[in-house]
């Protein structure tokens, strides 16, 4: 059998975003965490339609994107935020768990059906409102369902957490608690100028959530969301006096860490053929996809892998990409990722990251390729790329140019 070249797996079937939004990020036990999952994503959803005005009923499949699958992210939270939205019941949803890059992948994953023919529009989204659905909380203690390792894994890799990951590739890359700080630094500074000169204008979709008593039950109000709300003053002397999270003397804290957050993002994609025959505008392509396997005891080194595959695939080079926005789960994550590939760092998250607008899991790569998409407009640049680390080692990539 002949070897399958690049060219011959390009699809003949051009895929463009003809919108993509996001909800603010709400901080831990803030302003979006007395709603319900299904009512963030249900809102992002519906936005793309009365945004576009390109008819739900055109979609062929919902494609979103959940960590904490468990409680109110239970049973398909894709599909039932479409139809607590109100959208078509005749339209199909699945929900599909990459950790941190669930979302992303969903795009992907999205774009591959596109792209193939299967259908001919659809959308990907993603939500986690980590405010009640807690970090951990799809491996109960009472009852004890068991733990997602058993001793078999142990015979080829050492199960570590992401915290453990973040500090080895610290020591591996030469990162310092000092080169961390100065990056958790330029997140909140560069959050506060995008906020400043209304860069997110364009991608973001209000949020209206009810108003609890001192009880906590609903009083019939609603309370409106705005603006992200992780943003707080930093200095790199107010970093300094932070205790290290990962290890007693390790270079992570929690201002050079993503936040815990909530959130939702949402993305429209179609053929552009489809998109000529709605008479839409399109506002990005989608070049190519992809999901690399990475080291499971580094953990998250992925966005390297990733980055490097989409670069090599498509014969360009760090160089050619304007924006990039890479999840900022923790500092060493993006410096590591800085050393090899060695990028002009002011096309680097632009306008700042998780550490400074927070992280809701599930959401957040939705978030992100709605972020880059906006930001290639904003500015009239090429092209960008959107990556981001993964529980287990994975590392998630997608390549998009302006239209």
């Amino acid at each position: 059998m002949a070897d399958v070249t690049r060219a011959d797996r390009t699809p003949t079937r051009d895929v463009v975003i003809v919108e993509a939004v996001r909800s603010p990020l709400g901080k831990r036990g803030g302003g979006l965490s007395t709603s319900h999952s299904v009512d963030v994503l249900g809102t992002v959803q519906k936005a793309l339609f009365d945004r576009s005005g390109v008819d739900p009923l055109e979609v062929g499949q919902v494609v979103g994107g959940c960590v904490g699958q468990v409680g109110m992210q239970s049973m398909n939270v894709t599909r039932t935020a479409w139809l607590t939205a109100g959208l078509p019941l005749d339209v199909p949803a699945t929900t599909v768990d990459a950790q941190c890059g669930s979302s992303q992948q969903a795009t992907n994953l999205a774009y591959a059906l596109v792209a193939s023919g299967t259908v001919d529009v659809a959308v990907s989204c993603g939500v986690e409102l980590m405010s009640q659905v807690r970090f951990g909380a799809t491996r109960p203690r009472d009852p004890d369902s068991g733990s997602p390792i058993n001793r078999n894994y142990f015979e080829h890799f050492e199960f570590t957490s992401q915290f453990e990951g973040s500090e080895r590739i610290a020591d591996l890359w030469g990162i310092t608690r000092e080169d961390c700080d100065a990056f958790g630094a330029m997140s909140q500074s560069r959050a506060a100028r995008a906020w400043d000169e209304d860069r997110f204008g364009t991608q973001i979709v209000p949020i209206d959530v009810p108003v609890l008593d001192e009880n906590g039950e609903a009083t019939g109000e609603t309370s409106r969301v705005e603006r992200d709300e992780g943003l707080r003053e930093t200095t790199l002397e107010s970093l300094a006096g932070l205790k290290p999270t990962g290890r007693p003397d390790g270079a992570h804290t929690a201002g050079t860490s993503s936040q815990i957050s909530d959130g939702a993002g949402a993305v429209l994609l179609m053929t552009a053929d489809k998109a000529a025959e709605l008479g839409v505008t399109p506002i990005a392509r989608i070049v190519d996809t992809c999901v690399v396997g990475s080291d499971p005891e580094l953990m998250l080194t992925g966005p390297i892998g990733a980055t490097q595959k989409l670069l090599a695939d498509n014969s360009m080079t760090i160089d050619d990409i304007d924006v990039i926005e890479i999840n900022e789960a923790f500092a060493s994550v993006v410096l590591a990722w800085e050393k090899e590939l060695a990028p002009d760092m002011e096309r680097v998250n632009p306008n700042g990251g998780a550490i400074a607008l927070g992280h809701p899991l599930g959401g957040t790569g939705s978030i992100l390729i709605t972020k880059a998409v906006h930001e290639l407009q904003r500015t009239g640049a090429g092209h960008a790329i959107v990556t981001m680390c993964c529980g287990g080692g994975l590392g998630t990539g997608t390549l998009l140019q302006r239209l």
